[in-house]
């Protein structure tokens, strides 16, 4: 039998239906749209307005040395303890073993989910301690804990203020428990700076959910948000998934968690240098010349009083009774 051709034709179908809307096309490697508003720019526009969106102000998330180097005067930094690696006691495996995840993401760049720095805010000297989101989520292992509580040490014992900016998902489940102790270990290195009274400033960056939000993120001295940023210790489809219920639009946002008071103020990126210097220099301690000068004027000030105490026996009682304070003697004494 022979084989019919078939044909097959859309021309008629074409005046029944709308034409399709042309893709969008390809921008150059070197170019980012905003998800918000759809804006274009070009990589030194988004290095210059610290990846910023200039038209709505959209903030896209920055590595933990790019952070470092945007809050540092000149962007300089010494960065601490970059020996420092991830373990595997558990010898844990899920879809690939944890030393492999690691690595993975170490070939990003960076070594750890936190990056320690010693540099300079607004002039004044400080301990640096970010969080980098690239790393594993950000998640806090024990490499983690034991570089913020070297941070918070180093801080106590130099006397500087401590500026750490959290951009985590919480605990790393690879490593169990382990992790779980690193939220103690956090609080136990805030109570050193407590006792040393220095200060600590903390920045919540996008996200800041689970184990760091529940330790030290949520106890800084001083709080800063950055707009739109998650903070919450389960996020809203975890919530919603568990609870079955709507959350509303702006549920763990910056700006509802300042209106219900977990943070001190709502912070723009391009701001947020300036905002700090200033702030390091009102919690500044005064230099130990000055407090030695005023307890010198006390002192001074303590001898005086007694020398004129022993003083008052001579002195005729109309007088005495003037520096006192009183009525004058009544049996028209010596005056």
């Amino acid at each position: 039998m022979a084989r019919r051709q078939i044909h097959v034709s859309i021309d008629r179908l074409r005046g029944q239906r709308d034409e399709p809307a042309p893709r969008p096309q390809k921008l150059p490697s070197d170019d980012r749209a905003c998800p918000t508003c759809a804006s274009t720019f070009r990589a030194e526009e988004m290095r210059h307005n610290l990846n910023v969106c200039a038209a709505c102000g959209y903030h896209w998330p920055v590595g933990g040395r790019e952070r470092v180097a945007q809050l540092s005067d000149d962007g300089a930094y010494d960065e601490l303890w970059t020996e420092l690696r991830a373990a595997d006691p558990l010898r844990f495996v899920d879809i690939q073993p944890y030393p492999r995840r690691v690595e993975a993401a170490e070939a990003k760049g960076t070594t750890e989910a936190l990056v320690c720095a010693d540099a300079r805010i607004g002039g004044r000297p400080c301990v640096i301690a970010v969080m980098d989101f690239s790393f594993l989520g950000g998640s806090m292992g024990s490499v983690v804990g034991e570089k913020f509580a070297r941070a918070c040490e180093r801080a106590a014992d130099r006397g500087v203020p401590l500026v750490t900016v959290s951009a985590s998902g919480g605990a790393r489940m690879q490593e169990g428990v382990l992790a779980l102790m690193q939220m103690a270990k956090t609080i136990v290195g805030f109570e050193v700076l407590r006792d040393a009274g220095v200060p600590v400033i903390v920045v919540l960056a996008h996200p800041t959910t689970g184990g760091v939000w529940a330790s030290f993120a949520s106890v800084g001295d001083v709080t800063y948000a950055e707009p739109g940023a998650l903070i919450a210790f389960s996020g809203p489809r975890v919530i919603e998934q568990t609870t079955r219920e709507k959350l509303p639009e702006d549920f763990g946002r910056a700006e509802s968690q300042l209106s219900n008071g977990h943070v001190d103020a709502v912070v723009d990126r391009r701001e947020l240098s300036g905002r700090i210097g200033r702030l390091l220099g009102i919690l500044e301690q005064p230099p130990p010349a000055t407090a030695s000068l005023a307890m010198s004027l006390a002192q001074n000030g303590t001898e005086r009083a007694a020398r004129m105490a022993q003083a008052l026996p001579s002195i005729p009682r109309r007088l005495r009774q003037r520096v006192l304070g009183g009525e004058p003697p009544a049996d028209g004494g010596p005056r």
